[in-house]
């Protein structure tokens, strides 16, 4: 069978006046879109615009929920319980399901953003809160999570269909966590260390982490950062790179086997 894989990026991060990512020129080259919902970025009028932009290019919706953090961009840890995380991944998965909805659609998938993402990495209770409020919101939404992680065993343990979720942009540490974007290591800035990474990911099932271990992974999912400088020259770079190696690029199947439309 032929190897396949989807590729995912956050999206309508803009904010009022203020503009983020390059959603217009990554959407075309993708297959899975995290659409912010308001609490780390975005607003009701982007989300709006990015369920239609994503629509038009046959991209699968997905909401992004992150920590009710504008001015941190959601990536600054907060102190807050399980049943908090629960309460706002609901509210933030269901308001844009109403947005989907709006326009004859429906969600596809949920992946948490930023701090929320990675507090869920390793804080078990976190991702049983998470993978909870979107089961209960709807158990056929797929759950992206860090490939091969705990928190994606947890999603599965709940009764969700699970994406392994891995990275194009982002250096790996040996136990499989993301390199904190603290460190001058974190994030990858050359296309072509990025595409070795992303087919040694999809074809071999493994990543080699920053002290030179391979570790592995399972590659369901491939996320592209849109707001990272270059973001479509990478895009652009991976997509190739996967077409010639013959690696299929499409949605993530849903819990009834097909993408949600």
């Amino acid at each position: 069978m032929a190897l396949s894989i989807d590729l995912n990026c956050d999206m309508g991060e803009s904010f009022g006046p203020w503009a983020m990512g390059n959603d217009t020129e990554v959407l075309p080259l993708i297959t899975s879109a995290n659409i912010a919902c308001g609490f780390h970025a975005g607003d009701p009028a982007t989300m709006r615009k990015t369920v239609a932009a994503a629509l038009s290019h046959g991209v699968s919706l997905g909401a992004h929920p992150g920590l009710p953090d504008l001015v941190g961009f959601g990536r600054r840890n907060m102190d807050i319980s399980p049943q908090q995380a629960y309460d706002i991944v609901v509210v933030q998965v269901g308001a844009m399901a109403a947005t989907a909805a709006s326009q004859g659609a429906r969600l596809h998938h949920v992946k948490a953003h930023g701090a929320l993402y990675n507090m869920a990495v390793g804080n078990l209770s976190l991702a049983r809160a998470l993978a909870e409020a979107v089961r209960d919101v709807d158990r056929s939404l797929v759950f992206y999570a860090l490939a091969s992680s705990d928190m994606a065993k947890v999603a599965e343990d709940v009764g969700l269909t699970v994406a392994h979720e891995v990275f194009a942009d982002r250096s790996y540490q040996p136990n499989g966590s993301l390199t904190p974007r603290s460190r001058p290591e974190a994030m990858i800035t050359d296309p072509q260390v990025s595409i070795r990474q992303v087919l040694k990911m999809a074809k071999d099932g493994c990543v080699t982490a920053v002290d030179g271990t391979d570790v592995e992974v399972r590659a369901d999912t491939l996320c592209i950062h849109g707001d990272q400088p270059g973001a479509v020259v990478f895009a652009k770079a991976i997509r190739q790179a996967l077409k010639e190696a013959g690696i299929e690029v499409k949605p993530v199947a849903g819990a009834s086997g097909v993408v949600s439309a």
